[in-house]
């Protein structure tokens, strides 16, 4: 039986132009410099540097969602050449051109991520190191598909088995896994030491027994041939029962251990791939006891139309025969100022959306940032600031995920502001960032001989002032990246 029914929904459409503009918001320093010269590459008639035949007001560095609702009327569909109005293209009032507004803005543009020198690449010094042996052709290029096989961090993470057959298949080079292992064992002999192990134990392992033999380094070596679980658990007092030794010997033995690099490759690392480099979005300074906010200047680049496109429209108005032609590139000429004009707005709407939001962060947070004592960050959820400046939380969120503030006690991420409430005993809200702060000063004080449980610490938090469940304990543990207090314990 079929039945009819009437149903209200309240749902929000935003337009292309309106999650662009999202995009754009989202996009931390490096990644909007890169989209600006894509569009600039796309668009000829957006061009950048200082235009001075017009005059333009700054803005104003209020905003609401509401603003976001201009970009509907962004028309980027077909019209007829005869329809378009020229002169609304030659106004000046109409280009919208802008000052940065020196205040808000950083001249400093200089890119402050640290340089380091070209040099031969991880893979390319374990290739020329292998010329230092005797080797058949067919032993150097087994030799050459085992260090291309070698990942950053120096492994050899494939089987022989795998190795033979690939060796077979992609390089016509038929072996058998005797032939390999021996090639394998040369270039257990490069440098760095470890390099080619195909796990952590032989990694450990192959760099002991480079070393010279001592009563500790060969203590070592067992224990880590025959002993590995024990030892990678901290199980101490069983290691002294089997090997019935000191706590003292044991101590020199795992010291010798503790000294190796379990990441060969790593040394190399930013070598062998590109590093990115932090850019601060925002900074933050203590003039006169006071805050002063500023945007990265790089976020604030000088826009404007092409003068040579305003010329073509000129032309075409003056013109007495219009061609067909004329009309198309009459067009593509509007679509392009369009786009343009979009362009910019967008950008200054950016700006506008990316200072006031961490406006309203540092003046929330101004406790924290005039003395840089993390215990004096207050719970702060997104909400909070979309309150303050009346835009969506989304938006707020668009913010915080992916940009950086200078201030002056180091580089921060913006969302590590942010933090959920939590009573303490006098019934006051406290930052969750207090409490994990208190936890790690906790855990860094006690003896690493006897280290705390978490039912332990959240006894200690308690007597703090703190009262936290063992397993809040625990999440907040995990979160700072600390293990559990058998891995923390030493001899």
């Amino acid at each position: 039986m079929l039945k009819q029914n009437l149903q209200l929904k309240l749902s929000q459409k935003l337009s292309p132009q309106q999650i662009q503009l999202m995009k754009l918001i989202q996009l931390p320093t490096q990644a909007f410099e890169q989209r600006l010269k894509e569009e600039m590459v796309e668009n000829p008639a957006l061009e950048s540097g200082k235009e001075d035949e017009y005059e333009h007001d700054e803005y104003d560095t209020t905003t609401s969602e509401d603003s976001y609702d201009d970009y509907d009327d962004y028309d980027d569909g077909h019209i007829d050449a005869d329809e378009i109005n020229i002169d609304e293209y030659l106004s000046d009032d109409e280009i919208p051109g802008y000052k940065l507004q020196a205040n808000n803005y950083s001249d400093d543009d200089e890119d402050r991520s640290m340089p380091f020198a070209a040099s031969v690449s991880f893979h390319q010094n374990l290739t020329d190191q292998l010329n230092t042996f005797i080797l058949s052709d067919d032993e150097r290029e087994i030799a050459e598909f085992l260090v291309g096989s070698i990942d950053d961090m120096g492994y050899i993470r494939r089987s022989i088995p795998d190795i033979v057959d690939d060796l077979a298949f992609t390089q016509g080079v038929y072996t058998d896994e005797k032939t390999v292992e021996h090639i394998l064992h040369i270039i257990h002999q490069l440098e760095p030491a470890g390099v080619g192990a195909r796990d952590l134990q032989e990694c450990l392992l192959l760099q002991l027994k480079y070393k010279t033999p001592t009563q500790s380094t060969d203590l070592a070596i067992d224990i880590l041939e025959n002993q590995f679980d024990a030892f990678t658990k901290k199980h101490y007092d069983k290691l002294m029962q089997k090997y019935d030794i000191t706590n003292d010997q044991l101590r020199a033995a795992i010291d010798e251990i503790e000294r190796l690099n379990p990441k060969p490759g790593g040394a190399y690392d930013s070598n062998s791939k590109n590093v990115e480099h932090v850019v601060p979005d925002f900074s933050i300074k203590i003039i006169d006891g006071e805050l002063e906010l500023s945007l990265n200047g790089r976020n604030a680049p000088e826009l404007h139309v092409s003068k040579d496109y305003q010329e073509m429209l000129q032309s075409y108005k003056d013109s007495r025969d219009k061609s067909s032609q004329q009309k198309d590139a009459v067009q593509f000429i509007k679509q392009k100022l369009d786009s343009a004009k979009w362009f910019i707005d967008a950008i200054r709407q950016r700006q506008e959306t990316l200072y006031v939001t961490m406006n309203a962060i540092m003046h929330y947070q101004e406790e924290y940032f005039l003395d840089g004592d993390e215990a004096r960050l207050k719970p702060m959820i997104l909400k909070d600031i979309a309150d303050m400046v009346g835009l969506d939380i989304s938006t707020v969120s668009r913010v915080a995920n992916s940009k950086y503030v200078e201030t002056p006690y180091g580089t921060k991420l913006i969302k590590e502001f942010f933090s959920e409430a939590m009573k303490n005993d006098q019934g006051e809200d406290v930052s969750t960032i207090e409490i994990k702060k208190i936890l790690q000063t906790v855990i860094g004080e006690e003896d690493k001989r006897k280290p705390l449980p978490d039912d332990k610490l959240a006894d200690i938090l308690k007597e703090k002032g703190y009262p936290i469940a063992r397993r809040t304990i625990a999440k907040y543990r995990e979160q700072l990246d600390i293990p559990v207090a058998r891995m923390r314990k030493k001899i």
